[in-house]
């Protein structure tokens, strides 16, 4: 058997270096559709799978629905043979399978693998012998051999088993994380290594081969949950050190020191020191959800983090906090918050890119809401935002004319396309999360 095994190996992995293997990719969103198009460039002939049929009809019409991703890109990609479906049942013809959903937190802030485990049973009545399954979704340690593995070998009607060494056939699995950057345009996507578990060394083997291909470093670990607890050892040090900036930033305030010149002066630190900066909360799929996921876990081993739950907690008051400052800006004015108009500029969770999830931006317009403000927002990517799975706004956005008829405007996204100069001489009041007025001196900015 082993022999049947390692030659089933050698047929794959001879598959990738021939780019006659076969990648489906589930998920054409923000890391789907990037990896989708690295394969192509690597003349894979790549299958991507959506539920959205929007997304699917797009794609097929060599259309992009992600502004960082131009139209040309997908249909160079449909050159190598790219294409997007909604049909399931094209998994029984795919080599590799890589899973790439969200993983979203309920409204009790515990993980929801729902998307996860309806991928599953959608794969399981198509899979096959040999074939590779790779989940990049971020998750908790123990999803990939607790939660995706029973369901494929459950729903699976020739019962095939997960293969965990040469000497036993069935289908692979693996996890890698993810490490998409939205928006980073300095260090090129096959530059980033990508860390691989393997459920056995055959799915390792093969795992690497796919990666090997489009990147320039795999990093091998023991196993899925190896994999899975280094993604979120990334996010939640960059969470915890956030969070650490996030209150040092509250107390320089009442102390009168610029904590962005603290940073600057502390970050010529050669060694031992890496720089993070403050803002109004923390946004995107990863750094806001990822310590909720261990948080959640740990605790079925009676162990509580509870240096992580507290930067969550800090990161989560920050849209309040600046809520808080722009009703003392508001209050140096002579005006109340209730019945003011306020300006929010920016509504994706960072700059220059089109991406709301988890923004600082949608928590803060609602809390302006509820105390009675009169909200408008700007954002060039987002013309108009309706209802989402913790916001329902239904609101347009408005052009940045006749800006002293705002009471406030609110910096909350510093898009590089804002004109911050001539924004404060226009504002009456100008309330600053993200420094974006660095250099201009006026009394009429609060920088929080």
């Amino acid at each position: 058997m082993a022999n049947v095994v390692a030659r089933e190996a050698a047929q794959f992995t001879q598959k990738v270096e021939n780019r006659s293997a076969r990648i489906g990719i589930i998920g054409m969103g923000y890391v789907g559709l990037p990896l989708s198009l690295l394969l192509s460039e690597e003349r894979f002939a790549v299958t991507g799978f959506d539920i959205d049929t929007r997304k699917v009809s797009t794609l097929n019409e060599g259309g992009s629905y992600i502004v960082r991703i131009p139209g040309t890109e997908i249909q160079a990609a449909q050159k190598h043979g790219f294409r997007a479906t909604f049909d399931y049942s094209e998994i029984a013809n795919i080599d590799a399978v890589i899973i790439c959903v969200p993983t979203p937190l309920n409204e009790n802030h515990e993980p929801d693998l729902s998307y996860i485990r309806d991928t599953a049973k959608a794969i399981a009545p198509h899979l096959r012998e040999g074939q590779l399954i790779i989940l990049e979704s971020t998750t908790y340690p123990g999803t990939t051999e607790e939660v995706l593995i029973p369901i494929l070998e459950e729903g699976n009607s020739q019962q095939l088993r997960v293969s965990r060494d040469a000497s036993t056939k069935g289908f692979y699995v693996a996890f890698s994380p993810e490490r998409e950057d939205p928006g980073n345009d300095t260090v090129a996507r096959r530059d980033i290594p990508k860390v691989i578990g393997g459920v056995g060394p055959v799915a390792l083997e093969l795992a690497s081969a796919v990666y090997g291909s489009i990147f320039n470093r795999t990093v091998p670990v023991s196993t899925p949950a190896a994999a899975e607890m280094t993604k979120l050892l990334e996010n939640i040090y960059r969470c915890v050190n956030i969070a650490l900036v996030n209150e040092l930033k509250q107390l320089c305030d009442r102390m009168n020191i610029d904590i962005f010149e603290v940073i600057d002066a502390a970050k010529t630190k050669p060694f031992g020191f890496q720089a993070f900066y403050p803002g109004p909360g923390l946004g995107g799929h990863c750094i806001p959800i990822d310590p909720f996921y261990l948080s959640w876990k740990a605790k079925q081993y009676d162990f509580r983090t509870k240096f992580i739950e507290l930067a969550g907690e800090v990161n989560v008051a920050m849209p309040y906090y600046v809520v808080d400052q722009t009703i003392a800006g508001l209050n140096e004015q002579s005006k109340a918050l209730k019945g003011a108009k306020v300006l929010v500029l920016g509504l994706a969770y960072k700059r220059d890119i089109d991406d709301l999830r988890e923004s600082p931006s949608l928590t803060i317009i609602e809390l302006l809401k509820q105390r009675g403000a009169v909200v408008s927002y700007n954002d060039p990517f987002f013309p108009y935002v309706g209802r989402g799975r913790h916001y329902d706004l239904d609101m347009h956005g408005v052009p940045l004319d006749n800006l002293d008829q705002y009471d406030c405007v609110l910096i909350v996204t510093d898009h590089s396309d804002y004109d911050y100069a001539r924004i404060v001489k226009e504002s009456k009041l100008v309330v600053d999360t993200r420094n974006a007025t660095k250099g201009i001196r006026s009394e009429k900015i609060v920088r929080c």
